[in-house]
């Protein structure tokens, strides 16, 4: 079984060991201690657990679809009007509303503007430019 000859750098040690380096990256990943060695006694670099640890030691997440709904989507908060003229707020913006089937809203058009104001809920401000129950998307 293969078996990593020294322990690889991480955080600021691996930040600092390749700031600047001008070697080629398979030969910077074994320095920084990112291989292993085989039972034939060659070394097998590790490039993807190099760069696995420069994401991380640089605060980049490795798994940015795990904040998706697992459809491959995320909210962009815009929309665009569709070839039959319809502007379709997807679920991921209900959800994060809680809105259920059935919630009905209210459109107030402006000039360049729509706001959708939720009906039946608590204390609206009719009159408020800013307001926790309305959504605003503006075309």
């Amino acid at each position: 079984m293969a078996e990593t000859a020294t322990s690889p750098l991480t955080g600021k040690a691996l930040l600092q060991k390749v700031k600047g380096s001008d070697l080629p990256r398979r030969e910077l990943a074994k320095l920084c201690g990112y291989y292993t060695k085989t039972k034939s006694g060659s070394d097998r670099v590790n490039l993807t657990d190099f760069y696995d640890a420069l994401l991380i030691a640089k605060g980049i997440p490795l798994d940015p679809e795990s904040e998706k709904d697992g459809r491959g989507r995320e909210a962009s908060y815009r929309v665009s009007v569709h070839k039959n003229g319809q502007i379709v707020i997807g679920a991921n913006y209900t959800a994060e509303m809680g809105l259920k089937p059935g919630d009905e809203f209210e459109i107030r058009l402006g000039y360049k503007h729509i706001r959708l104001v939720q009906i039946g809920s608590n204390a609206l401000a009719e009159n408020s430019d800013e307001g926790e129950d309305s959504a605003d998307t503006e075309e």
